[in-house]
């Protein structure tokens, strides 16, 4: 684990809603230690059911995850991705990242940094979901083509971050970090 004076909990509220968002500082960069739960045009619960919400927050498509965060915030670029992923340790950065609870088939992380990622699964725009419990999928800000962006995912059970190009219409979920 990194020198303490690196690390740093805190809590953020957002005064578009009032929502309250764990935060963790981690090296250079603050981060939301929860998936976002702003509703806006282009987003859903996961399977509709707001029931999801408190835990997963909600699923967004890439040109509303582009614009969701609140002011001072920002969807993260697939450069502060890495960053991130490089600072908490490249090859287990997944199990250092995914909450100590919540994920299928013995999955679990040991949130070393109180990131806390739990596996939102995604959705697509005509009502099909899949993944809950098994998969978190997050949107970066780094867009490869007219129709795909980058995201990363954490797997139950992998215990390193993935990479790859998602379709924009794909619905899923949302950290954001600071400015």
């Amino acid at each position: 684990m990194m020198d303490d004076k690196s690390i740093k909990k805190d809590t953020f509220t957002d005064s578009r809603d009032g929502n309250t968002y764990a935060t963790i500082k981690l090296g250079t960069q603050t981060w939301m230690a929860e998936n976002l739960n702003y509703e806006a045009k282009g987003s859903v619960y996961y399977e509709n059911d707001e029931a999801n919400s408190a835990k997963y927050g909600r699923l967004y498509d890439w040109e509303t995850a582009k614009q969701v965060c609140p002011v001072g915030w920002h969807l993260p670029k697939d450069e502060e991705w890495e960053e991130l992923v490089n600072f908490v340790g490249a090859e287990t950065a997944g199990k250092k990242l995914k909450s100590t609870n919540g994920w299928n088939g013995n999955g679990n992380g040991t949130d070393d940094f109180g990131f806390s990622s739990l596996p939102g699964g995604y959705g697509y725009s005509d009502d099909f979901f899949s993944n809950s419990g098994y998969g978190g999928y997050w949107w970066s800000a780094t867009g490869i083509d007219a129709y795909h962006a980058w995201l990363r995912n954490m797997c139950y059970f992998l215990e390193y971050v993935n990479r790859y190009d998602g379709s924009k219409s794909s619905l899923f979920s949302v950290r954001c970090v600071q400015d």
